[in-house]
């Protein structure tokens, strides 16, 4: 196989070098609708994907969004890259937007991973193991969450603890703005199993 690519899929007026710059408006690299499949790249050609404020405006219907998770997942190699940033769906920024149609979470994301996915088997939880069902695999590496002001200084000057913003988050609307949820493709047969 040839070198492997990088694209930044949504990537609107964001044009960066070193990625294939992909959108369905402006001018972008590549221009087409993430909605529609499949996606013209290779099986297994991408070492790293940005969907930055991407996600939330694709797959109104829960077809059409697994159908994305599915080409992502085709197109990636074992351990490909995943980069997303999206708007927290309990900020205004969310809220606001028509275009968004749908919340996208870390809880979400990790619905995708054949790991959780036999763990709540196992459990006898009543979570659907969509990474089974659909045949994909993603592991969440980290996550982080950029917070609205004052909060964002008061947690970077140490006047409110990391469990004091898990707390207002998961309490409050508008604590943060943001997710950043980074994953990576797992494609090796030992670990999908």
């Amino acid at each position: 196989m040839g070198k492997l690519m990088k694209l930044n899929l949504g990537c609107g007026n964001r044009i960066l070098n070193g990625y294939c710059n992909v959108d369905k408006f402006g001018e972008p690299d590549v221009k087409i609708d993430l909605e529609m499949f499949p996606w013209p790249w290779p099986d297994n050609s991408v070492e790293e994907v940005l969907l930055i404020h991407v996600l939330e405006h694709l797959g109104q219907s829960p077809d059409v969004f697994i159908s994305v998770i599915k080409e992502l997942y085709r197109i990636c190699n074992d351990h490909a890259k995943i980069k997303i940033i999206v708007p927290h769906p309990r900020h205004d920024h969310f809220i606001m937007d028509p275009t968004h149609v749908r919340p996208i979470t870390p809880a979400l994301i990790s619905m995708f991973s054949k790991k959780n996915n036999h763990s709540w088997l196992e459990q006898g939880g009543a979570n659907t193991p969509l990474a089974l069902y659909h045949d994909v695999d993603f592991d969440i590496v980290s996550t982080s969450y950029t917070l609205a002001e004052p909060y964002q200084t008061d947690f970077n000057d140490g006047r409110i603890s990391l469990e004091d913003v898990v707390k207002a988050i998961a309490k409050y609307n508008n604590i943060a703005t943001q997710i950043e949820i980074n994953i990576v493709a797992v494609k090796s047969s030992l670990e999908n199993g």
